[in-house]
């Protein structure tokens, strides 16, 4: 796409489909993808590993601190988290990771080591940010910033298909009350609480097509570049 090469924040609650929309979208955009709730989840991965309790803020934040984190594109084009080189990709996508990224996420020294980390990589334009806190903390001075939402059934419904589509069985209505217990403690939680910002673009999946969401997105974008 013409034009400058910006910053994409993309936020909103779990299950709202933000990793597959994003990762459409930045091929669409020719722009790189950095998925930010894959690095808390690499942080709750290591911590389990080295059995570090996710409620304990100090020893996360120094663990975190000495991590090497960061991505690497495969060769069918999707972006593997790397964790002091070994790719987790598949290790950090369980329900048990997802709420664990969620407690690591609430302590002020975890988000600090890795506020750094998620700049840097956004620093040069030409990128696409997803997370839970991208336009309102991380960059909040991003060129586009869009808020994608959906219902927590709609979102429950579309993450059993997902894991089902693994080869994971999962409990539709298990899955629902984990979409909304997930909720509950990001928009509850006092370190960057989960919330549109002020100027986001609020986009409701619920009642659209995969494509369709990544066409709006990529509208959004476009009409802030002049591409």
């Amino acid at each position: 796409m013409s034009g400058p090469r910006i910053v994409v924040a993309i936020d909103g609650p779990a299950g709202a489909g933000k990793s597959t929309v994003a990762r459409a979208l930045a091929h669409r955009l020719g722009y790189t993808l950095v998925d930010t709730g894959a690095l808390y989840r690499g942080v709750a991965l290591a911590a389990k590993e080295r059995g570090i309790s996710w409620d304990d803020g100090a020893s996360l934040g120094a663990m975190t601190a000495s991590l090497r984190l960061g991505f690497r594109t495969s060769a069918d084009g999707e972006p593997r988290l790397l964790l002091d080189g070994r790719d987790v990709s598949a290790d950090i996508r369980t329900p048990e990771l997802a709420m664990g990224a969620s407690d690591v996420s609430k302590h002020a020294p975890v988000r600090d080591a890795l506020l750094a980390l998620q700049r840097l990589l956004g620093a040069q334009g030409g990128v696409v940010l997803e997370g839970r806190d991208i336009g309102t903390v991380v960059f909040p001075d991003a060129e586009a910033k869009i808020f994608l939402t959906a219902s927590a059934e709609s979102r429950a419904s579309r993450r059993v298909q997902d894991q089902e589509s693994r080869g994971i069985p999962s409990d539709p209505e298990t899955t629902l009350q984990e979409i909304r217990a997930r909720d509950a403690q990001d928009q509850s939680r006092p370190i960057a609480p989960l919330k549109p910002a002020s100027d986001s673009i609020v986009v409701d999946t619920t009642d659209l097509e995969f494509d369709q969401v990544v066409t709006r997105l990529f509208e959004i974008v476009r009409s802030r570049t002049g591409g």
